[in-house]
């Protein structure tokens, strides 16, 4: 039970979520002394790697730069993205769900490629978006054989506070368990919502892995191919992009971060 606003205690704006309140600010993130108490991570040189997302977008924010490493590596890279991202704007009116499932196809494709990855080396399985969890199950039973024999899959964070990418990470963690394979998560939306030492957070779990400055390039080119998040759909609220400025702040970093 809330305590009600008084005089002394003005009401503050309602979010439904964390993820649509205001986002702590990049400069509080770099600025953190934890980063140093973060061991680092050492991603394969050879062998085959499955990189799971939840949506278009979410495999180049989250693992982008390390994407582009285990490419120039040689590795063998595939990616698994569950949704198509067509509920990314569910109220426009300049564009419609059947839209952006093409746009998103597209702009992945364009993405991958600046990452130095094949988009032939890419599934999309068409699971509705925002229903990951609905079919969290099913996700588990097709990818275990697609992570069998693999020598790392990497998925997104269980606690990221998205529905789609927790039960994302579910799956992907089981699949590799099942199959003896390690499991590495990335975060996507938690440099948006937590705070820099946020308990909600196991950092004791996390590891940094440093992107030299090819890296970097690369994924800031394939973050700009996703053109339907980072600028607006069209003149109306409803078309307002999802990934503005100061969140894509979070993923330009020399570094990222997983959970091991």
């Amino acid at each position: 039970m809330s305590t009600p606003p008084t005089e002394e205690q003005p009401a503050q704006e309602h979010f439904d979520n964390a993820i649509q309140a205001p986002g702590t600010d990049e400069r509080l993130w770099r600025a953190w002394s934890g980063w140093n108490r973060l061991p680092g991570a050492a991603l394969p040189r050879s062998g085959r790697v499955v990189v799971v997302a939840a949506h278009p977008d979410d495999e180049v924010l989250g693992f982008g730069g390390s994407l582009a490493l285990l490419a120039a590596s040689g590795v063998d890279v595939t990616l698994v993205i569950l949704t198509d991202g067509e509920g990314s704007h569910p109220h426009s009116g300049s564009v419609t769900p059947e839209d952006l499932v093409r746009i998103r196809a597209a702009e992945t494709e364009e993405a991958l490629s600046e990452l130095g990855i094949s988009p032939a080396r890419s599934v999309r399985w068409g699971i509705p978006d925002t229903q990951v969890a609905l079919y969290e199950d099913r996700v588990g039973a097709q990818l275990r054989p697609l992570v069998a024999g693999a020598d790392l899959v990497v998925a997104p964070w269980t606690g990221d506070l998205h529905g789609d990418h927790e039960a994302a990470g579910r799956a992907a963690l089981t699949a590799a368990r099942d199959a003896g394979v390690p499991c590495w998560l990335y975060p996507v939306w938690m440099w948006h919502w937590a705070r820099p030492d946020d308990p909600a957070v196991p950092w004791h779990t996390a590891s940094r892995i440093a992107l030299p400055d090819h890296a970097q390039s690369r994924k800031r080119a394939a973050i700009a191919r996703y053109v339907s998040q980072i600028e607006p759909l069209g003149p109306d609220p409803e078309d307002a992009a999802i990934l503005p400025p100061e969140e894509i702040a979070h993923h330009t970093r020399n570094w990222e971060v997983v959970f091991r």
